[in-house]
């Protein structure tokens, strides 16, 4: 009699409640399917109205889970699940879910600030956590960088918020200095005609700011001498070891000796 009961009742309820869990989770199935659409929509009509790259990520990101969350209570309600007992256990796990996820919405409103502010755009060279590269995408909560050696840097929006930053291509051209030290046998302005000639043949210098060659400090049995030329931002390292050669095998060719070589 009891078995009876029982499969009368799951009768009863996959009568009732069946043909609302066949729907929801067809709606669950299509709703998630929809949302891949629109985001690819969104992301084309970002590229054609040539949104901040910066930007584009992070928005998509937050519209790719406002849609979601949105379909997931579309799907409650469709099941009978009172919104009611939905608040009441969000209230529940309100503080446990707040202690475990400080960190995480720490990371989201430094995303916010660092969209805002801007200290660094998509593309830029940083120095940050003791790692040099390039900005590659800003996420939520988290930044990502290449470093110059082709490593993949995840790192959370505050530590970039809340730490100090070096933004090595914003100003668009970086300074370059090399150091040579130079017997006191050597006639200075022999050397900095030589030098200025391997600057002059460098292709990725600038003509503005003006370089500076001139004598750094004094020793007992040699000098030092200071080379300051400004380059593209972009392509530093490149610069620099190709500046480094140019200057070695010009100053070696003319007969010029470098102190200790």
């Amino acid at each position: 009699m009891n078995l009876e009961k029982f499969y009368n009742r799951v009768y009863d309820w996959v009568i009732v409640f069946g043909p609302r869990l066949i729907l929801g989770i067809a709606v669950l199935f299509a709703g998630l399917w929809l949302v891949k659409i629109v985001i690819k929509w969104i992301q084309t009509s970002m590229h054609k109205k040539e949104v901040d790259p910066t930007a584009k990520p992070f928005l998509i990101s937050v519209i790719g889970v406002a849609l979601r969350v949105l379909l997931i209570l579309g799907v409650m309600q469709i099941l009978g699940i009172e919104m009611t007992l939905f608040t009441a256990l969000v209230g529940a796990f309100g503080v446990a879910a707040g202690l475990a996820l400080s960190g995480t919405l720490q990371n989201f409103a430094s995303g916010i600030i660092i969209l805002l502010v801007k200290p660094f755009q998509v593309g830029d060279n940083i120095v940050t956590q003791g790692l040099e590269g390039t900005v590659t995408s800003i996420q939520v909560f988290y930044t990502f960088i290449t470093t110059f050696d082709n490593r993949a840097v995840i790192v959370p929006n505050s530590k970039l918020s809340n730490e100090v930053i070096i933004n090595i291509s914003r100003q668009g051209n970086r300074r370059l200095d090399i150091e040579l030290k130079i017997g006191n046998a050597i006639d200075f302005d022999a050397l900095k005609a030589v030098i200025n000639g391997a600057i002059d043949k460098c292709k990725n210098t600038l003509a503005k700011p003006e370089r500076r060659i001139g004598v750094a400090s004094l020793e007992g049995d040699s000098y030092k001498v200071s080379v300051n030329v400004w380059v593209n931002a972009h392509g530093f390292q490149d610069t620099k070891l190709a500046l480094q050669e140019l200057i070695l095998k010009d100053v070696k060719d003319s007969g010029i000796k470098l102190a200790g070589l």
